[in-house]
């Protein structure tokens, strides 16, 4: 089938289709004539297959897995359910809640009275875990953004690029006890900016379907991982060219320098959280 007559089977959008193929989740082959893309029956019930699972809420990532064979889709459908379930009875409570609230002529934010509606603010907090779950992590956004990995790739790569010719011939990679215990070519400075493409493109996946089935922050926690690794990266970088301008001789000055940015990082974060959702769920 040509792409016109897979939107016809599908009744899916084309953007929707080449979104699957970009992702890898649907290959059509190729005419070898005149390059075009040619969908199979199976293609089009692949695609039928994904935009299905992706209504009840399954990402891409695990729509991979289950084409891969590397879950179940029972089970999988089952904790789905759960979720949605979960889903159903929290936006039901909230409905109610909003319900209590348009009964009233005028609201405004500084008037409302919360505990007109609510009772029981401990319960309420306890019934919306999620949520305030989720504002209590959200110093994981600060570092878990592809603006951020940008950066670190961005000084990485400036860094390598603006010191290779000063370098000498030979460069540190391990240290032992202060000293020098291993050295490359001075070419291996730009492995620090290869390090984080293969961090964010090559282990990020493998870090995510392992956080997926502890945790559910798996998308927040894999990308604050990522980027901290790339940090960490960044800073061997920047600890090696020091090293060799003799203005550092010792390595834990990289790890005392990532615990504090680390820290940094933590307070940041806990300050832009709301007093109240803190002292109520974080504690």
């Amino acid at each position: 089938m040509t792409i016109k007559e897979a939107e016809e089977a599908t009744k899916l959008p084309r953007s929707n289709i080449r979104f699957y193929e970009k992702e890898g989740l649907v290959v059509p082959q190729r005419n070898s004539s005149n390059g075009y893309r040619e969908y199979s029956r199976s293609d089009v019930e692949n695609i039928r297959r994904i935009a299905y699972l992706r209504t009840l809420g399954f990402s891409i990532e695990m729509i991979r897995e289950l084409m891969k064979g590397k879950r179940s889709l029972s089970k999988e459908v089952k904790r789905q359910a759960k979720i949605l379930d979960s889903q159903i009875a929290d936006m039901e409570s909230a409905r109610k809640l909003c319900g209590a609230m348009l009964k009233e002529k005028e609201i405004h934010f500084h008037d409302l009275d919360v505990e007109r509606y609510v009772t029981d603010l401990e319960e309420q907090w306890k019934e919306n875990p999620n949520v305030l779950r989720t504002d209590c992590a959200g110093f994981l956004y600060l570092w878990g953004g592809t603006v951020v990995w940008s950066v670190l790739l961005v000084l990485s790569m400036a860094a390598a690029f603006f010191s290779y010719s000063y370098l000498p011939s030979e460069i540190p990679v391990q240290w032992s006890g202060g000293t020098v215990s291993a050295t490359a070519g001075r070419e291996a400075i730009f492995a620090y900016p290869a390090a984080c493409v293969v961090i964010r493109f090559l282990l990020r996946p493998f870090l995510w379907r392992w956080l997926y089935t502890h945790t559910v922050y798996s998308d927040s926690l894999t990308n604050y991982i990522t980027n901290f690794l790339c940090f960490a990266a960044l800073s061997v970088e920047i600890f090696t060219l020091l090293f060799l301008g003799g203005a550092v001789r010792h390595f834990p000055i990289v790890l005392l320098t990532d615990i504090i940015t680390l820290a940094v990082t933590f307070l940041i974060g806990r300050r832009r959280m709301h007093r109240t959702t803190a002292n109520s769920d974080c504690s």
